[in-house]
């Protein structure tokens, strides 16, 4: 009687994506339930099943600590269709187009970095350029006044 409570108990809940993809029962401590949904999870779990395997997953989640294994479910199934998508390289092919991203992002930094410099440093010059022809131009002024000198207007 007691097999059959249990049994109606996880009767009426769906299982989890993962028993279904396996198609056996789901019971209550199924160690997949959490991280495979019964609508998502089959085909989350196809990839996971194909490339490590049901058991070896189980096994690796079983020595995993329970608030770890979320982050660990997400990693196991990108790398699973890493390895799908690229058989010989998974992630790692991922993670090397990042790397030549990231460097080719910082020699345009770099690059951009220097024109900005460039840039500022030539402003500096001009402004300095600016500032020493109005000092010339106030000191011609006041030179021409003490010499009584006019010039004649352009108009």
């Amino acid at each position: 009687m007691a097999s059959s409570s249990s049994s109606s108990s996880s009767g009426t809940a769906s299982p989890c994506g993962a028993c279904r993809f396996l198609r056996r029962k789901c019971t209550h401590d199924c160690i997949f339930a959490p991280y495979f949904g019964s609508e998502q999870g089959p085909a989350k779990f196809a990839a996971i099943h194909k490339v490590f395997g049901a058991s070896n997953v189980s096994k690796l989640l079983l020595q995993i600590p329970p608030h770890d294994r979320p982050e660990a479910v997400a990693t196991i199934a990108y790398e699973a269709q890493a390895r799908i998508q690229d058989p010989v390289y998974g992630c790692v092919a991922h993670i090397f187009t990042l790397q030549q991203q990231v460097a080719f992002l910082q020699a345009q930094l770099m690059e951009a970095k220097a024109h900005l410099a460039q840039n500022s440093m030539i402003s500096h010059n001009n402004i300095e350029n600016i500032f020493d022809s109005a000092q010339i131009m106030m000191n011609m002024q006041e030179n021409t006044k003490q010499k009584g000198v006019f010039f004649p207007s352009l108009s």
